[in-house]
């Protein structure tokens, strides 16, 4: 055994990586160890981790199965990596998981509602169809398992009456068990009759009728005239019975005259009324693109269903309970308390059934307890999985993954901590210990320190981002990293570095947005102010509070001063615009470029149209763009690359044999710019764009802001959905570098996503240009280098959900960490100014 144990691999092997900007590395991964991968956005670091190593050991694992099982699996494309050896199968948790359906709740995704349905089903207290509460016993649980007819029926020791129990099965929302009226979802769809008519005020001529504006629906107005009503007084002028008509008018055929801007006349004999609400009816009916279905889904709103209350679930099943409650209650308890509901239950239930109650209990314990540990103990099983922010969703599939108890796996982790309160991380690093622990190898992508701190084996990549970046810069223990000039991270590992140069200021709330939110989840008569024209950190657990606040009422309230949203109670601002720039990726799809998203396509394509050979080929603006069927590729219609279909092996993508991945036609890239053809000038970076177009004023202004908010290293033609969260931000940032920002209010969310230390001091200078232009800046987040950076600070807390929703603290951070204020976030925002000696 001992020669056996010494002949087995202790690293992964990696040999010429080159996927992406890898110069063609070559490393070792410690295995059964947790290994932090770290360096700047832009690096490489997900092109080693989820480019090569997970795409890899999954690819690994797939080459086991039929040729035609594959087929039907999504993979990974062909690694760019020359040998990898030793290499384990491979699971991994991206940075930005899939939003989950709205039948998707904590408890489904969790699974823990799995194990309460079978808590109902084997151990409640029914009642029989004539009303007789029957006590919980072992024969109830093994009518559930008996065989032929016999399973399920059960007999009323009170009227004898046999009448079959629930099973699991019946108690799940999205089948058998959900409510008749809103199907399982808890919410049912109306009619809003604030969105018929928005403005009362205009007459049916100027648009008052607003779902006559939706397609095919806009001659309504001529139905309605030959009827009788008028069409150029304001709606609310007209009589009741002209106001039916256009309301609740019937739908059935009118004759008609239609008259056109020649002054001809078009006669009609059945010409179909569609009435206000009925036209909105009818286009969903017809609707076949998502675009048509979110501008009809404006005029419905959602309200909680009458029938369940929210609950999705049937209310007959509502009878049978548990210690006193029934599975509805039971849904709504936090994490927390369902550890409470299981001593209940056990001391509830006659002594025969301890055995079975331990059995379901324990595995109750085994979901919940990674999740309790993730710090997510605020959570209940019905909350919506798509009202959950990343993090939250990211740990509840971490956690579940670990349930499963693998052994001899590879976790990839991609940014774990999004989201994550510095409290929390010590919860996320306990799970990392306990995955190793099972005999599993954990390699994590993040740039939060204290995971760095944590980690067995760090892998820095570098040096820049780019071109510059995808070589190792630094690898070993951290502390090896705290002493290595090479190494960027090293001296936020040491405390060396300089996060900020501010000091203590006295912030005046004089000129400032005041905001009250009454009640809204768990904000209960919460009042705020943020100072204008200062940048402000709003700090605080998941689920303290932190997005009800901000983003449910502070950006809606002031968007539309008119009709503030029903928790909000006050609003004093001199704000008049709100910009919320979250991390999502810029442009849907993959023809969405650097180049597109800025001005700077628009300029180059009249920079070509004005050129003399385009001029002579009749060539017109339109012509250089790839999205245009006159400029793009005849083979790859723009794409830069070809699918092929290889039957029962999957499909392969392979670079357009016309263009060479250019994307344009052949006469389109002869027409060259001082030697450049458009698709030359598309593959230079930032950087090397700058020279070339010195004399360009538009084209040079764009790139050089690109450039001053870190963004250099970008090609023109870079894909904008593939950009990391922090450059989307940036990005989104740069058309407002070139304005005022008076009286305009940013709303960031979770900036830091993605970005390296060094890059969040890129970042503040960027906020600090805007803020020099009047801006005013909110950003939720957890990061503690922005906390330190910002001129103010609101904490929420003292933890999330029940257990949050109050302002722990406010005022200038420096002032904070010596002032008796206390709560979790100063706590470690003090550490965080001892370690960096600010304090």
């Amino acid at each position: 055994m001992n020669g056996e144990n010494e002949m087995e691999p202790n690293n992964i092997e990696v040999y010429g990586a080159s996927l992406n900007n890898l110069k063609n590395l070559k490393l070792k991964i410690p295995l059964h160890k947790f290994v932090a991968i770290t360096g700047p956005s832009g690096a490489g670091k997900s092109s080693l981790a989820m480019g090569i190593l997970y795409a890899e050991g999954s690819r690994r694992y797939l080459e086991a199965l039929s040729t035609y099982t594959r087929r039907r699996i999504s993979q990974a494309k062909e690694t760019g990596v020359r040998e990898v050896r030793h290499i384990p199968s491979a699971i991994a948790l991206r940075q930005r998981p899939t939003v989950p359906s709205e039948r998707s709740t904590v408890g489904s995704m969790s699974e823990i509602l799995n194990v309460i349905r079978l808590i109902f089903s084997r151990l409640a207290s029914p009642v029989c169809p004539n009303g007789h509460r029957i006590e919980p016993s072992l024969a109830i649980a093994k009518a559930m398992d008996a065989p032929g007819d016999k399973m399920g029926k059960i007999t009323c020791p009170a009227c004898q009456v046999e009448f079959m129990a629930k099973s699991a099965e019946d108690f799940a929302y999205n089948s058998g068990g959900a409510c008749p009226k809103c199907h399982g979802t808890g919410k049912v769809q109306t009619l809003d009759p604030t969105k018929i008519i928005p403005d009362d005020s205009k007459t049916i001529n100027e648009g008052a009728v607003a779902s006559w504006r939706l397609p095919g629906r806009n001659f309504m107005n001529t139905v309605a005239a030959t009827l009788g009503v008028r069409l150029d007084v304001p709606f609310k002028d007209l009589t009741a019975k002209e106001k039916d008509f256009v309301l609740h008018g019937e739908k059935k055929k009118y004759a008609v005259d239609f008259h056109t801007s020649t002054g001809r006349v078009y006669s009609t004999d059945g010409t179909l009324y569609e009435n206000a609400y009925e036209a909105v009816y009818a286009s969903l009916k017809t609707a076949k693109t998502e675009r048509s279905l979110t501008r009809i889904n404006k005029f419905f709103k959602f309200s909680t269903c009458p029938l369940c209350h929210g609950n999705r679930l049937n209310p007959e099943l509502l009878k049978q309970t548990v210690a006193g409650m029934n599975i509805a209650e039971v849904s709504n308890l936090t994490l927390a308390e369902l550890v409470h509901f299981e001593s209940k239950t056990i001391n509830w239930l006659p002594s025969e059934m301890k055995g079975m109650v331990k059995a379901i209990f324990k595995d109750l314990e085994d979901d919940l307890t990674p999740l309790l540990d993730l710090g997510l103990d605020y959570l209940t099983l019905a909350r919506s999985g798509n009202t959950l922010s990343t993090g939250e969703l990211q740990r509840i599939q971490l956690a579940r993954t670990l349930r499963t108890e693998t052994t001899g796996v590879l976790y990839v982790l991609d940014e774990p901590t999004i989201g994550l309160h510095p409290d929390n991380v010590s919860g996320l690093l306990k799970i990392f210990r306990k995955l190793i622990d099972q005999g599993n190898s954990l390699v994590v992508v993040d740039h939060e320190v204290s995971v760095i701190e944590a980690a067995d084996w760090v892998i820095e990549i570098g040096p820049e981002a780019g071109e510059k970046g995808g070589r190792i810069v630094a690898e070993g223990r951290p502390k090896d990293l705290e002493n290595n000039s090479k190494s960027m991270i090293g001296k936020y590992l040491s405390g060396t570095a300089k996060i900020t140069s501010l000091k203590e200021q006295d912030i005046s709330l004089a000129q400032s947005t005041q905001l009250k939110v009454k009640d809204y989840f768990n904000l209960h008569d919460v009042e705020v102010a943020i100072p204008d024209e200062k940048l402000t950190a709003v700090t605080g657990f998941s689920g303290a509070g932190k997005t009800s606040l901000i983003l449910d009422s502070l950006v809606p309230a002031i968007k539309n001063p008119h009709a503030l949203p029903a928790q909000v109670a006050k609003l004093t601002t001199a704000i008049k615009s709100v910009v919320s720039v979250d991390a999502k990726p810029v442009g849907k799809n993959t023809r969405s470029c650097v180049a597109t998203y800025t001005s700077i396509m628009d300029n180059l394509r009249h920079l070509f149209a004005n050129l003399s050979d385009a001029k002579e080929q009749k060539l017109k603006i339109s012509a250089f763009s790839y999205n245009n069927k006159q400029g793009a590729c005849p083979t790859c219609q723009g794409l830069g690359k070809i699918s092929l279909d290889l039957q029962y092996l999957p499909d392969m993508e392979q670079t357009c044999p016309t263009c060479q991945g250019q994307r344009f036609a052949p006469n389109i890239l002869k027409i060259k710019w001082h030697d450049y053809s458009i698709a030359d000038l598309l593959n230079l970076s930032v950087n090397e764009a700058i020279p070339v177009f010195a004399k360009e004023s538009k084209i040079l202004r764009e790139l050089t802001l690109l450039q001053e908010v870190g963004l250099g290293y970008l090609h023109l033609g870079e894909s904008t959905p593939e950009l990391s969260g922090g450059e989307a931000q940036r990005l989104k940032l740069i058309k407002h570098l070139q304005k005022s920002c008076k009286h305009t209010l940013f709303v960031l969310d979770e900036p830091t996503i993605g970005l390296h230390p060094s890059d969040i001091q890129v970042l503040l200078e960027v906020l600090r240009r805007l803020q020099k232009k009047g801006a005013t800046i909110v950003i939720i987040t957890h990061d503690l280098d922005i906390m330190t950076n910002c001129d103010y600070l609101i904490d929420l807390g003292p933890k999330g959900g029940s257990n949050g929703g109050q302002v722990m603290a406010t005022g200038n951070p420096f002032a904070l960490v010596k002032s008796n204020q206390n709560s979790l976030t100063l706590q470690y925002l003090r550490q965080h100014f001892a370690k960096y000696h600010l304090a």
